[in-house]
C-alpha cells in the first residue's frame, strides 16, 4: 500500500516535470498550414460578400420587374414576392454571418 501511493506521488511529480518542461517549447507561433488555410477562409469570405452584393441587387429587381409586369397574374405575383423575400433573407443572413465571424476575429486577436 506504501509502495503503490510512494510510486503514484513520484509518477505524478515526473509528469509534472515534464509538462512544466516542455511547455515553454510548445508555445509558438502558428504553423504555416494554419495560417495558410486562416487566409483562405478570409478571401472567400470576402468573396461571399463581394458577390452576394450585386447577386441580391438583381434578384430583388428581377422581383419588382416580374410584380410590375405581372398584369394582374396571381402566381407571378407570388412568385415575385417569393423570390424578393428569399433574396432580402439570404443577403441579411450572409450579412449576418459574417458580423459574428467578425466579432470572433476581433475577440481571438
Amino acid at each position: 500500500m506504501k509502495n503503490k501511493k510512494i510510486t503514484i506521488i513520484y509518477t505524478c511529480m515526473l509528469s509534472f516535470l515534464f509538462i512544466c518542461t516542455f511547455n515553454t517549447s510548445v508555445s509558438a507561433a502558428d504553423p504555416k498550414l494554419v495560417t495558410t488555410i486562416d487566409s483562405a477562409f478570409e478571401k472567400i469570405e470576402s468573396y461571399i460578400v463581394k458577390i452576394s452584393t450585386p447577386a441580391a441587387a438583381v434578384a430583388v429587381g428581377t422581383g419588382v420587374l416580374m410584380k410590375k409586369f405581372s398584369f394582374g397574374d396571381e402566381e407571378k405575383i407570388r412568385t415575385a414576392n417569393k423570390l424578393i423575400r428569399g433574396s432580402l433573407f439570404s443577403y441579411g443572413f450572409i450579412l449576418c454571418i459574417d458580423l459574428v465571424l467578425s466579432l470572433f476575429q476581433t475577440l481571438l486577436t
